[in-house]
């Protein structure tokens, strides 16, 4: 997809109201310090536009990015990071609970693990808790670039092993440097949009029909 627009639309913090969005939203999750912001701005072919840090916790709201009027990218709060205090931890995750549970336009999930590790513990509780709320996520293996390429497959299978994923779960390489992985992320959300636009026209079609009837 060619993005051509971009607006931060709204953003929630833990007290706000979340959005009633009339247009599919596709969520990124992930702890601290992933990359998550460095994905967002290669999928919208920003370079900044989604704020970078090098310092962990930087994204404490549930940000919607307004995507050529067709879409939100949803960026999450990261979790795990171990300088904040118990109670903000649960604060933001009362607010992320809350999107996942109440959203209605929400289509995927992108986890964002980083491939040179073993997924943690929060890791693990954050794709046992999607999955057990209906969501298939897609794994992002970030920070490809950090890893020699021969590596590639010993590091996904520890990804896949270590989260225990469903089988067939996509795992896809990312690097914000080269930007590979980036094509293949769109083609995922580019698959959804069109399954979400003929199901929209599949119940006005019925709707039509039943109306039809009526008479």
């Amino acid at each position: 997809m060619h993005v051509k627009s971009v607006n931060l639309e709204t953003v929630c913090g833990v007290t706000s109201v979340l959005p009633e969005n009339d247009k599919i939203e596709i969520a990124f999750a992930g702890k601290s310090n992933v990359g998550k912001s460095s994905l967002i701005n290669a999928l919208m072919n920003r370079k900044a536009y989604a704020r970078t840090s090098a310092q962990p916790g930087k994204t404490q709201t549930i940000n919607f990015y307004n995507i050529n009027e067709e879409l939100y990218f949803v960026d999450l709060p990261g979790y795990g990071y171990a300088k904040v205090s118990e109670e903000l931890k649960a604060k933001w995750g009362k607010l992320i609970e809350k999107y996942l549970t109440t959203s209605k336009q929400l289509k995927i999930i992108f986890l964002l693990i980083d491939i040179r590790h073993e997924p943690s513990a929060n890791d693990r509780n954050m794709y046992e808790w999607v999955v057990y709320n209906g969501y298939h996520p897609i794994i992002i293996a970030t920070k490809f670039d950090k890893i020699n390429r021969s590596q590639k497959d010993k590091h996904i299978k520890m990804i896949r092993n270590g989260l225990k994923t469903e089988p067939g779960t996509k795992i896809i390489p990312f690097s914000s440097l080269s930007k590979q992985g980036r094509d293949e992320i769109w083609e995922c959300i580019e698959e959804v949009m069109i399954k979400a636009e003929s199901n929209d026209e599949f119940v006005s079609e019925n709707a039509t029909e039943d109306t039809e009837s009526e008479k």
